[in-house]
């Protein structure tokens, strides 16, 4: 997209739809395209101003709360340990129930890294 057309509505809309369009979608791409679809017209005036990503989000919250509750998921694979230091011990968390492994008494962030080092070998295929 030039820089012309993303301040020209019309051509946001195309282009969201045309992404909407495509086949190899995965399931959280589709799922954001099925709350878009109907208000692609709301969504493209806040991107024709130029709004970031979060700012558009949260101003589509307010009419469709379930657009921004749609979460990717943190790549892991061959991740060094100073990068899985830096998650929050929600992101660990949701990387383990992903895995499907529980943390039975764990209570400190040290205790959720060396789990998430020790299922690196469960990582699915999607997540690689």
């Amino acid at each position: 997209m030039t820089k012309t057309e993303s301040k020209d509505k019309p051509s946001i809309e195309a282009a969201l739809g045309k992404y909407c369009k495509k086949k190899d979608n995965g399931p959280r791409e589709r799922k954001i395209c099925y709350y878009i679809d109907p208000i692609k017209r709301d969504v493209a005036h806040p991107i024709s101003l130029g709004m970031s990503s979060k700012k558009v989000c949260e101003r589509m919250n307010k009419s469709n709360p379930e657009i921004c509750t749609v979460k990717f998921p943190v790549k892991t694979e061959k991740m060094e340990k100073k990068d899985i230091k830096k998650l929050r011990v929600k992101q660990l968390k949701a990387i383990l129930a992903d895995r499907g492994v529980e943390c039975n008494g764990c209570l400190e962030k040290d205790e959720f890294i060396a789990m998430v080092q020790a299922t690196e070998h469960l990582a699915s295929i999607d997540e690689l």
